[in-house]
């Protein structure tokens, strides 16, 4: 305690001196810690399963490990031809620091995984209009040049936009846009070549977004110095590297951090290291990462203010995020994939009881809260909330998505699911199985999705989970095989959705990309058809049709039952023991799930009832506290 080792660096050079053959506590005390390269393990900083290693916070002392730097000495800005760009409002308020006289030369690029300023440990906004909301694409300069099953749009980044703002902004320099150009679901950054004050048209810098722009899209603009105009914005001017800033408040006890690191752990080829109690914060990417690893995690931490995602673990075994609390995140929270599709071999890795919200801050789509790969992982008693897209997207077979609860997400997007697997028949064997999905209806109420198996996904078991006031809870978008069983939901609008899309408009997927997925694996090899025996004669069973799929023994209360189950599908979709409650009853309407479940016409169907209790968090060693809703 009187001479600690000065750096992580050391304590790990330390234990590479010692015989490995004992358990090993690497304690951290309380304080700030600014990385100025990434902590890093190898294989020979391994633990062994008799004597691990933990580095740890000290018990009630805080430990951040952060990836930036505190900046200190903002002046009022004095420049007359920069006053002169600011509102008025703004002037007075808004200080400045000139970064490269602090060394900090080098600031990445506008549209995410740049330099980021955080204060009071919470990220600041680049300076954008409108502030908190969008506007809409007016009309197209080439229109007509694109038609997505009768969604007309074009191909040329040139469009007029609403209203005569950008009439303030003729000093401005390195503009940029961010919006939903032509589906709800896909994202982009985009920099402006030019505008057109005249006839209020902006000209996008090749190359343009890949599925091209639509009327009434939204999108706002950004990095102008002219609408630094709110508390808590900020711009830099990346030729000169000045930082301006309207600080939210003017306590000096608050700190200003900026980003400069993009990783703050990497592990390779590790086994038996956790990371416990400490929360590492400030990356421009990706803080903590795993790649091959095998029983290694972090545990109880908290990670935040991240420009890419909080944890990413890249194959390995047996490796896991437990009990973390994860937010303000510029990407999805966590990425993990491990276990061999070939042989079916389980990664077993273990994402369970972490706190995950407000995500996806810079990408806004394909950036879930957990986004899972490879085979036989499972992802249990998380809470997902408050994110533009969706909660859990996942790719591969056979895990487990269980007791989690999934609130708020895809509050950027009409056309997303809060859990998302989409076009493949061999992903098969993942069940969904008693997660409460509640309050998910899209952009605007425009609605979203709960379970989205979408584009002939095939396989998957959705089975006991509670969905309240969510749209088209569950989705079967022309797969096969699929099952909706012992479900309740809740004035849900509508409970399903099944189509037979691969009969009609993805046709062309069932010969294209679906069938070469299919021959990417040994289907038919003795591994693939004790498992999926369904996949082996899948190419002479008529492939387009949605068979197999069965809906049993759900309830349904409140709200509409099957409104979305098409023509074409019906008579493949085999109904059986449903309970349909079609009353009109109002959606604030308060419901006894125990007592619907031990309701008579329940009890007649089989229904089994749900664990109400056995959702979201819990306290372990690692969670002490569960937040109030």
């Amino acid at each position: 305690m009187a001479q600690p080792l000065q750096t992580l660096e050391a304590a790990r050079d330390a234990l590479r001196q010692t015989a490995g053959d004992r358990p090993v506590t690497v304690w951290l005390r309380g304080g700030v810690y600014e990385r100025q390269m990434p902590f890093r393990l190898t294989d020979e900083d391994s633990g062994t399963e008799a004597a691990p290693v933990v580095y740890r916070a000290w018990p009630g002392e805080e430990v951040r490990v952060v990836g930036g730097r505190q900046v200190e000495g903002w002046t009022p800005v004095t420049d007359g031809a920069t006053l002169s760009r600011l509102t008025p409002t703004a002037r007075g308020h808004v200080v400045c620091i000139d970064l490269r006289s602090e060394g900090l030369t080098h600031y990445g690029v506008v549209k995410g995984g740049g330099l980021e300023l955080f204060f009071d440990d919470k990220p600041m906004t680049l300076s954008r209009w409108p502030n908190a909301a969008y506007v809409f694409i007016a009309e197209l300069v080439f229109p007509g040049t694109l038609n997505v099953r009768g969604k007309i749009g074009s191909l040329t980044g040139a469009f007029v936009y609403e209203g005569t703002r950008p009439t303030c902004w003729l000093d401005e320099k390195d503009v940029w846009v961010y919006g939903y150009w032509f589906h709800d679901w896909a994202d982009e950054y985009q920099e402006v070549e030019s505008i057109d004050v005249a006839r209020c048209i902006v000209t996008i810098v090749p190359p343009y977004h890949e599925y091209g722009y639509r009327v009434g899209q939204w999108f706002y603009w950004l990095n102008i110095l002219a609408e630094l105009d709110t508390p808590g914005e900020w711009y830099l001017d990346r030729d000169t590297g000045i930082l301006y800033f309207w600080p939210p408040s003017v306590d000096n006890q608050k700190r200003a951090v900026v980003s400069t690191l993009d990783t703050l752990v990497v592990l390779k080829n590790v086994s038996h290291v956790t990371f416990r109690d400490m929360i590492f914060e400030v990356t421009r990417g990706t803080a903590v990462v795993m790649e091959d690893c095998h029983d290694t995690k972090a545990a109880g931490c908290v990670v935040r203010n991240c420009g890419g995602m909080a944890v990413r673990i890249d194959g390995g075994y047996r490796n896991g995020v437990i009990g973390c609390d994860i937010s303000q995140v510029g990407d999805g929270a966590i990425e993990v994939r491990g276990g061999d599709r070939l042989s079916l071999t389980p990664g077993n890795h273990a994402i369970k009881n972490n706190h995950i919200q407000h995500y996806g801050r810079w990408n806004r789509t394909f950036t879930p809260g957990i986004a899972v790969h490879g085979v036989g992982q499972r992802i249990a008693h998380n809470l997902i909330h408050d994110a533009p897209y969706t909660a859990i997207m996942f790719w591969g077979n056979d895990h487990l998505i269980e007791s989690n609860e999934i609130r708020n997400v895809c509050l950027g997007t009409n056309d997303g699911g809060a859990i998302y697997a989409g076009c493949d028949w061999t992903m098969r064997g993942t069940k969904i199985c008693g997660n409460y999905l509640h309050d998910i209806t899209g952009f605007q109420g425009g609605g979203s999705v709960g379970v989205y198996l979408d584009d002939m996904f095939s396989g998957t078991e959705i089975r006991g989970n509670l969905f309240e006031r969510v749209t088209r809870a569950a989705f079967l978008g022309g797969g096969r095989d699929n099952r909706v069983e012992n479900n309740i939901f809740l004035f849900c609008e509508p409970s399903l959705h099944v189509d037979a899309r691969g009969l009609g408009w993805a046709s062309a997927a069932v010969d294209g990309c679906l069938t070469d997925r299919l021959n990417a694996v040994p289907y038919t090899s003795e591994v693939w058809r004790n498992r999926y025996p369904e996949l082996v004669g899948i190419l002479e069973d008529d492939p387009a049709a949605p068979k197999g799929n069965r809906i049993r023994r759900n309830i349904s209360f409140g709200g509409a039952w099957d409104d979305e189950v098409t023509p074409g599908a019906a008579p493949y979709v085999q109904f059986v023991d449903n309970w349909i409650d079609m009353g009109p009853y109002p959606p604030d309407t308060e419901v006894d799930v125990g007592a619907l479940q031990g309701d008579s016409r329940a009890v007649a169907i089989g229904f089994e009832p749900l664990d109400m209790a056995a959702y979201g968090l819990y306290r372990d060693e690692y969670r002490r506290s569960v937040p109030e809703e």
